[in-house]
């Protein structure tokens, strides 16, 4: 029975919806941007398939760099080409500015706390200014190297005692390279926001944390009816929102303790040595800054929140990417291992003040971003008003998706734009720092990643520490030719099979 008034709901609705597009509106007979024609009240929900930036992508050469689609009640558009991207960050952030905000993050009024998928306004302004002034600052990133040579120190003893403990098992000594990765990026953001590890901490509420984070993220990369048709919003048909309010509380509930322990311990007198951003955040609202009113304790936990999604899943995920690649590209593994050699020694671990003479390692961190974009569609953007795009109308609260995935392989942009060389970006100018629109994985403009200086110091770090630590193989089952491409699309792009490899330890003096 609730099944038949579930359906008689969405029909009924979807009804007034085309009875909608069919009636004329103003500007409707401007010119659009091209793309696919749809299915009546569906649209074309199902010509994005499994892998939606694959998919425009292809459309890509039919339609062209700029596509139209509608997306059941949605209207998008789709920028798919360096010089479209160009024109839209150069000359129209502001007017496309805005969030299109998935049902899944407005469980427990997500979205309005966070600093990525708030509105475009005084709020997200002034979060922002707090970010980029106190937190992710060059002076207070540099000053936690000390915290980034210890944990990575803890990450290459973890892979030993995995590889030793698959060899006591009868296996090969296989380690799972992403999982790893991801937990000792865990541990930087954990104690960048609260001067602790997790997974230092009592296994019960560092493994609660770590499971609810993971379905946190499951649950915010599943394509989901109410996106597509906001009037079931309500219903929530599939039970996504449902879950994650289940799961974002247990993850704020963790939070909120923390920040409560800090809270009691400031009000003693306790003084720290080093401020975190925690303490950051508790001052600015304390001072009575600009928009500190809004800075309310259930915000600061959703902004620390927001920190662990950003800092972990891109890094592990783009880590897991270039060990892929070059374990696919015996010279390329060759080239940044003699490299490596070259410039740290064998007899020594890689300090981050090397980084900046590994130039064919930053050639490989910048193709694996060109290629493998963590976010391929970036964070979807929303029209603030009515605008005329490259001679195209573009009408208000339409839904922007920019296919870095597609602009990576640009090929008026890059040579050979399939093939993996990291040799194209040595001798280059080239950068992921939003100036350079044919690589732009962090994105660019107002709403660019503000978590880009933190990845441009931890990946190339963790990567060199990864392949000058150990010596790498695959598994006897695999070989260069045979390793699997596929991709996974959740919050993130992620290897539909996680890396496996054997890591071989080389002499390697302690710091």
């Amino acid at each position: 029975m609730s099944s038949l008034l579930w359906w008689s709901a969405f029909f009924s609705a979807a009804l007034l919806v085309l009875l909608r597009r069919i009636k004329p509106r103003k500007g409707s007979t401007k010119l659009r941007p091209p793309g696919p024609q749809g299915w009546p009240i569906l649209g074309n929900i199902f010509d994005l398939g499994t892998m939606p930036h694959q998919t425009l992508y292809r459309l890509r050469s039919q339609y062209g760099p700029v596509l139209w689609l509608q997306l059941g009640a949605i209207n998008t558009v789709v920028i798919q080409s360096a010089k479209v991207a160009a024109e839209l960050f150069k000359n129209h952030d502001l007017p496309f500015s805005d969030r299109k905000v998935p049902c899944a993050l407005t469980a427990l009024n997500y979205n309005q706390g966070s600093m990525a998928m708030s509105n475009y306004g005084t709020y997200w302004r002034t979060l922002r200014k707090v970010c980029s002034s106190e937190l992710l600052v060059i002076k207070r990133i540099n000053e936690m190297a000390p915290l980034r040579h210890k944990c990575v120190d803890r990450m290459i003893q973890w892979i030993e005692d995995d590889a030793t403990m698959a060899r006591v098992q009868g296996g090969s000594g296989e380690v799972e390279v992403s999982h790893l990765v991801f937990c000792v990026a865990f541990n930087l953001i954990a104690n960048l926001m609260l001067s602790r590890d997790f997974f230092d901490m009592k296994p019960k509420e560092g493994n609660e944390f770590y499971d609810a984070m993971n379905k946190i993220m499951e649950l915010a990369g599943k394509p989901n009816t109410a996106d597509f048709f906001p009037f079931l919003k309500w219903l929530d048909p599939q039970g996504i929102k449902r879950n994650m309010v289940r799961e974002l509380g247990r993850a704020m509930d963790i939070i909120a303790g923390f920040v409560k322990e800090r809270v009691e311990e400031r009000q003693t007198g306790i003084e720290k040595e080093k401020r975190d951003f925690l303490d950051v955040l508790l001052e600015y609202r304390r001072d009575g800054k600009e928009g500190s009113e809004k800075l309310s304790e259930r915000n600061m936990n959703i902004i620390i929140l927001e920190m662990f999604f950003g800092g972990t899943e891109t890094t592990s995920s783009t880590i897991e990417w270039a060990m892929t690649e070059l374990l696919r590209k015996p010279k390329s593994m060759r080239k940044v291992k003699e490299e490596l050699d070259r410039v740290v020694g064998p007899d020594r671990k890689v300090e981050e003040s090397d980084i900046d003479e590994l130039l064919y390692l930053q050639a490989v961190v910048k193709e694996t971003l060109r290629l493998h974009p963590a976010l391929p569609l970036l964070i979807p953007r929303n029209a603030l008003q009515d605008t005329n795009f490259m001679g195209y109308f573009i009408p208000q609260n339409t839904q922007v998706f920019v296919n870095a995935w597609s602009i990576g392989r640009d090929p008026e942009a890059w040579h050979k734009p399939l093939s993996f060389k990291p040799r194209r970006f040595l001798g280059s100018d080239i950068d992921y720092k939003g100036q350079n629109f044919e690589l732009i994985p962090f994105g660019s403009g107002r709403r660019m990643c503000i978590g880009m200086p933190f990845a441009h110091k931890v990946v190339p770090f963790v990567l060199a520490s990864l392949l000058h630590c150990f010596d790498w193989e695959l598994g006897s089952n695999l070989t260069p030719e045979t390793i699997d491409m596929n991709e996974r699309v959740g919050l993130t792009l992620r290897k539909l099979v996680p890396l496996k490899a054997i890591p071989r330890k080389r002499i390697v003096r302690d710091r």
